[in-house]
């Protein structure tokens, strides 16, 4: 159903395509890097093997700073002004980064996309709440999801091709030419969807009672740090895939395709979650991929072990696969865990959520891809490591006294479901 007070003035289909694109520049910014790393880190001269993997950890950094900012100054400001400000920030950082002189203004540029694309990543999610609610408002959010699970799928790619016609810098071209796009079709054609007496002031105030609500809930934070652990592995896979595939593995241009191809296992994760979660509920699924996932880890790491760290690229590619399927599933649920007693404070919440797994994933991913030394056991052994750390808190979260009434309703309506 739609709310009265906000109607749409352009179609469902050029709302899906407009707001896909927007909060697709995270993740293109990040995938379409990948094959130019080495070309970055040659022509910059960096000092360290590993150093090119901060271009992708140092994006993070302004992604989790961004979360934090954008959500509150949407509620007070209105929903496009902030997004403009995030398109200016990541047009400035596409420039610094294309010019760049050296990696440390390339770091600067990086830092500053980062920040910038947070704006529409989060302030879109809102501008959709702000005009569709209930089915019809999940029915959006599922096809622009939809729409965006092709992005880490077809972003390599379309760096490598963009690598065998021009240098690494014409990367950061096309990321500034999508964005242009972005901007001008976002402020001919979207209106503004927050009016006036539904904004709040900002408060630094209240973002304080919302961390302090958010920490001192044991169910908010054992999931959030659950999730950032998880996510702390996976951002050490983005960060070393490059090496592991092009170098170890020797595959070349080919790189893209086998990073497509296990990004479809996440994608078809959340596709299936959507439907196993209606029968089996959040929690199990959680604690289900989290041991298959533990324990597939621990498991591969043996045997990779007495491999000397090269298994053969078909293991090494399967044991990804299901390892991916299972990531799929934990990040909508431990997020969505995480939100469950900050529903009266769902705005800032949510960034409070968001933020904070950012900012522990960086910690720990940062530290599986400076591990890295010509073998996949870095890697395979941080998902096995934080995946027992994961399982030890959300199994302190659950075990932990009483919960709130809400959430303790919600667990007994999952399991009244499975019985």
């Amino acid at each position: 159903m739609k709310r009265q007070q906000s109607k749409p003035a352009i179609s469902q289909g050029e709302t899906i395509a407009l707001l896909a694109l927007m909060i697709s520049f995270v993740a293109f910014s990040i995938d379409a890097m990948l094959p130019a790393l080495p070309e970055i880190g040659h022509d910059l001269g960096v000092a360290q093997a590993n150093d090119p993997q901060l271009v992708i950890s140092v994006l993070f950094v302004g992604l989790a700073t961004g979360q934090l900012i954008y959500g509150p100054l949407s509620d007070s400001l209105g929903r496009k002004p902030p997004i403009y400000a995030g398109f200016a920030l990541f047009l400035i950082g596409c420039l610094l980064s294309t010019f760049a002189p050296n990696f440390a203004v390339m770091l600067l540029g990086r830092f500053l996309q980062g920040l910038g694309a947070a704006g529409p990543r989060i302030v879109t999610l809102a501008l959709v709440r702000d005009q569709y609610e209930g089915r019809a408002m999940a029915r959006i959010m599922s096809l622009i999801m939809a729409v965006f699970i092709l992005v880490p799928v077809l972003a390599p790619i379309i760096g490598q091709g963009i690598l065998l016609i021009g240098p690494w810098r014409a990367i950061f071209g096309v990321l500034f030419s999508l964005a242009s796009i972005s901007l001008i079709w976002f402020a001919i054609r979207q209106p503004e969807t927050l009016t006036p007496e539904r904004r709040v002031p900002f408060s630094l105030r209240h973002i304080a009672t919302a961390f302090r609500e958010a920490f001192g809930n044991r169910t908010t934070l054992g999931y959030t740090l659950s999730a950032g652990l998880i996510f702390g592995a996976f951002v050490g896979y983005l960060t070393s895939a490059q090496q592991i595939f092009q170098d170890q593995y020797g595959l070349g241009k080919l790189f893209p395709f086998y990073f497509a191809v296990l990004a479809l296992a996440i994608g078809g994760a959340s596709v299936s979650n959507a439907r196993l979660v209606m029968r089996h509920g959040m929690r199990r699924l959680a604690f289900l991929a989290l041991i298959i996932l533990t324990g597939s880890s621990i498991a591969f790491f043996a045997a990779a072990y007495g491999a000397a760290g090269h298994p053969p690229l078909w293991a090494f590619m399967a044991y990804l696969l299901g390892a991916f399927f299972c990531i799929g599933i934990l990040f909508g649920n431990l997020s969505a865990l995480a939100m469950e007693p900050l529903g009266h404070i769902a705005g800032v919440g949510s960034a409070v959520v968001g933020a904070v797994p950012t900012y522990i994933s960086l910690l720990f991913g940062t530290w599986i891809g400076q591990s890295f030394d010509g073998t996949v056991l870095p890697l395979v052994g941080g998902f096995a490591v934080l995946g027992l750390a994961a399982l030890a808190v959300m199994g302190w979260t659950e075990r932990g006294g009483r919960r709130p009434v809400a959430i303790q309703a919600s667990v007994n309506a999952e399991e009244s479901e499975q019985e």
